[in-house]
């Protein structure tokens, strides 16, 4: 028998197994009966009611599955690292021959014993990367503990996915890639000789399937990524997010100095607002867009996704105050191809590159914060009561800075915007989506006000 549920407006189907909502060990603490190993060459042995992990030369991760998939559970583990290297938690993952020659791919709850402190955030084996660092959620980074065992606790129900570490909430992410597969012991392949040997111990290793409602944990307030379209989750409506775009229609958004949505050069088609391409002109098409309403503090998201040589920008605290041509006055979390635009070269150190605050501050690009055009890449623009303001892209904060403080003032003083008075101050202004005459789509846009 199954039953349906409804989550983050997406169908998924709960089996109701005679063992629902009961705890059953997946390791005997005798032998790996009921796993299998996959990838590299690492050892796994058993001792003393563990199960040890073996680095081992020349190997790529390798990984200790589970005989059975599983799609919602509540995973329940405890680890030990003899010595620091990264290592991880493989759920709701697969191995299949028509993927990379059967490379396992799928979620990962950190092991991370580096500085950054990313234990309990969420990777994507083989595919995606990074979809909830750490970085996100600045509490839990304090939760890990070194030479000591560690206990981790995964929820997994239809798209919603919640990891804790040590009873800490860590992440919290949305996401319908994958409703089912395995679950793997990951032992990191090693670069150098002096990593060969390292042991990661695990024991205590437990899931309840297909668990009641009244078996989840509560929710609480950290930060959610939702990788559902134009959705928002039961978290996000506790935390006070809302949509400011529906997915469907122009509601609540009108062409900068204007009183009415743009006629032509935006196009509202299958749950994206697409910026047409006109020739790569300053809102000489179309023209940029603006909300209704205005915004003081609040932390803003939005996903956007660029075509070859594309630019556009997402500005805040825009006043309309000023006359004349081209895009309207506001600060401006850039969005570019950096490879391809030639505004990438422009400014100075770099601040009109993806995710700066345009003109101004350039920002700091991680290994791993940047999608290949093409892709969807999520941003953020928080901005504080005590006007302290960050950029975030794809998890990355990649800019921070105080608006109206005198390096704030100093920046402006050298920059294209040094002849608008109190350029960037206003208490309030709204929203803009820029028309620079390339293909841009935007999707996802959300708010939050912050008091």
């Amino acid at each position: 028998m199954k039953k349906f549920i409804l989550l983050g407006g997406a169908l998924f189907s709960m089996g109701l197994a005679s063992g629902q909502g009961k705890w059953q060990a997946l390791f005997n603490g005798k032998d790996l009966k009921g796993w299998k190993q996959l990838g590299g060459t690492a050892t796994y042995t058993v001792k003393n009611k563990e199960i040890i992990g073996t680095t081992v030369p020349k190997s790529p991760n390798s990984f200790l599955t589970t005989e059975k998939n599983y799609g919602d559970f509540i995973l329940e583990l405890e680890y030990k690292l003899d010595q620091d290297f990264n290592a991880g938690i493989q759920f709701r993952s697969q191995s299949r021959p028509d993927y990379n020659k059967g490379q396992v791919f799928g979620y990962q709850m950190e092991i991370d014993p580096a500085p950054r402190a990313w234990s309990g955030g969420i990777y994507e084996e083989g595919r995606r990367g990074w979809l909830y660092p750490l970085d996100l959620n600045p509490v839990a980074q304090k939760a890990y503990k070194k030479s000591d065992w560690n206990k981790y606790r995964i929820e997994c129900r239809g798209p919603e996915i919640r990891t804790w570490i040590n009873g800490v909430p860590a992440a919290h992410l949305i996401d319908t890639a994958l409703p089912s597969g395995f679950i793997a012991l990951q032992v990191h392949g090693v670069g150098n000789a002096a990593d060969v040997g390292k042991n990661i111990r695990w024991r205590n290793v437990r899931i309840m399937e297909n668990p009641a409602a009244n078996q989840y944990s509560a929710y609480d307030d950290v930060y959610v990524v939702n990788n559902i379209p134009n959705n928002i989750s039961a978290q996000e409506k506790l935390n006070g997010y809302r949509l400011i775009w529906d997915g469907a229609t122009s509601n609540g958004w009108r062409g900068a100095h204007k009183d009415k949505f743009p006629e032509k050069g935006w196009e509202i088609k299958d749950g994206t607002l697409n910026v047409l391409s006109s020739g790569g002109a300053e809102s000489n098409n179309g023209g940029d867009i603006v909300t209704d309403e205005e915004f003081a503090a609040f932390d803003l998201e939005f996903d956007f996704k660029l075509t070859e040589g594309a630019n556009s920008g997402v500005k805040y605290f825009v006043t309309e105050s000023e006359k004349g041509k081209g895009s309207a006055i506001g600060l401006e979390f850039q969005i570019l191809d950096n490879d391809k635009h030639p505004d990438a070269k422009l400014g100075a150190a770099g601040n009109r590159t993806l995710g700066s605050l345009y003109d101004l501050i350039p920002a700091y690009k991680f290994g791993n914060s940047h999608k290949k055009i093409g892709e969807w890449n999520h941003g953020r623009v928080v901005v504080y009561p005590d006007n302290r303001v960050e950029h975030w892209l794809n998890g990355h904060k990649v800019v921070s800075y105080n608006r109206g403080d005198n390096i704030y003032k100093a920046l402006v003083a050298r920059s294209k915007y040094k002849d608008w008075p109190e350029f960037g101050t206003a208490k309030t202004g709204h929203i803009l989506i820029q028309d620079h005459g390339d293909n841009v789509s935007y999707k996802s846009i959300k708010i939050k006000i912050l008091k």
